[in-house]
């Protein structure tokens, strides 16, 4: 169909139409560039004549509030009310104004005006965990722990990133961990996880081991990483049967041999029948310039594997591993043993097993001989007793740094066989 413009004035209408609306366009993209950049300027009243220019904007008055409110220098929480209120009555369908006027209410000392725009955003948004989070952490301010708890919980159900937040802020509004763990987390191996380790890393061993018999209660898989921050702090705190029943059962949650060491030897994997696991009771190892491990056969008539230490030359090295925490009775005597071979050591400062008490360095240690040059498989023993006060020890390969000019360290070291026994148990 053919359109027919007729006149020259109706044909420029289009036009014209065409350059008004685009006219209007760009003058609503200034006033809103204007804004924005206004409400950037971090300056009240700058902020206030972008307001002005965008009006039903919530967020420009809720921008401004926080930044009366939050003025170091000269805050004024009066006036932030004021704000929010203008905010919640431009959007009150954004659960963030709500809360940012039920923050300033109660800064204010008014908790009824608090609850109130809680109330609001929890109307709002019922599914957010973050607004379940706050109120939740309103209600403990006020002393409403049951209201408190039922809010927490559904914030981490919603929002597991906000677990470690909700057991510090449960814990130390209660100090009740019964209450944290029925009425604020959920029942599964993560949420438990999280709160061993928040306990363990606040120097709480007493409410970490309640949390983690409720997560092995659980009989589900856990990593036996994740144990050992837990077990770091048992040993810290000389809990060595503590420690021993938690390493037994962090091997058989993470599905692997948890049977206790053969011939009552109080050291773990000292046959080094299985790799190192670095933490909890087994042997540590990190890797240091100068050194390398690994595992070769056992020496004749001995068990499982030996260790292998091959030094380049390189460095005049400090050794202090492998290394493991062994849980021991306090006063008791005690026979160690192990073998050991050297072949190319080098240096006056070779290497020897050092047996110290973990947390009191007050208590004697000892050194076994220092081993030199190349000597065949060799058995190292010694026997020592615990003191009154020694509820760990720490068994490690040892070297001194030399003293020499030609201090390098060169050669290769094998460990095999290493037991601690009880000194009742030595002779059998």
């Amino acid at each position: 169909m053919e359109i027919v413009l007729g006149s020259p004035a109706r044909r420029a209408a289009p036009v014209l139409l065409s350059l008004a609306t685009a006219a209007i366009l760009i003058f609503q993209a200034s006033v809103l560039w204007r804004a924005d950049h206004l409400l950037e300027s971090q300056k009240v009243d700058l902020m206030e004549r972008a307001a002005a220019l965008t009006p039903g904007n919530g967020d420009v008055w809720d921008k401004i509030g926080r930044l009366r409110q939050w003025d170091f220098t000269n805050p004024n929480l009066r006036e932030a009310i004021s704000d929010y209120q203008r905010a919640v009555k431009e959007d009150p369908r954004t659960a963030h104004y709500w809360m940012d006027l039920a923050s300033a209410y109660e800064s204010g000392g008014d908790d009824a005006g608090a609850q109130d725009a809680f109330a609001h955003a929890k109307a709002v948004y019922p599914a957010s965990g973050e607004v379940a989070f706050h109120y939740g952490n309103f209600l403990l301010r006020q002393e409403r722990y049951t209201e408190a708890f039922a809010e927490l919980r559904q914030a981490v159900r919603a929002d597991p990133t906000l677990l470690p937040l909700a057991i510090s802020r449960t814990w130390r509004s209660t100090e009740d961990v019964q209450q944290l763990l029925d009425q604020v987390l959920p029942a599964n191996v993560d949420a438990y996880e999280q709160a061993v380790d928040f306990f363990a890393s606040s120097g709480r061993a007493e409410p970490a081991l309640v949390v983690w018999q409720r997560l092995v209660a659980l009989r589900q898989p856990v990593a036996l990483p994740r144990a050992f921050p837990f077990l770091d702090e048992l040993i810290r705190e000389d809990r060595a049967e503590d420690a021993r029943r938690v390493w037994r059962e962090a091997l058989a949650a993470a599905g692997l041999p948890h049977d206790e060491p053969a011939n009552h030897s109080a050291i773990w994997n000292g046959s080094f029948a299985k790799d190192f696991l670095n933490g909890g009771l087994d042997w540590r190892w990190s890797e240091i310039l100068g050194a390398a491990v690994d595992f070769d056969a056992a020496p004749p008539g001995g068990r499982a594997r030996a260790v292998r230490l091959d030094f380049t030359g390189g460095s005049n090295l400090a050794l202090t591993q492998p290394s493991e925490y062994v849980p021991v009775e306090p006063a008791r005597g005690y026979h160690f043993h192990a073998l050991m071979r050297t072949e190319g050591i080098t240096t006056e400062s070779g290497l020897r097993f050092s047996i110290t008490d973990a947390n009191h360095a007050d208590q004697a240690g000892v050194l076994t001989d220092n081993l030199i040059g190349s000597h065949a498989w060799t058995p190292v023993d010694t026997d020592l007793t615990t003191g009154a006060q020694t509820h760990f020890l720490l068994v490690r390969l040892l070297r001194n740094p030399s003293r020499l000019f030609e201090n390098k360290l060169s050669g290769t070291a094998w460990i095999a066989d290493v037991s601690l026994l009880p000194a009742e148990h030595a002779s059998q």
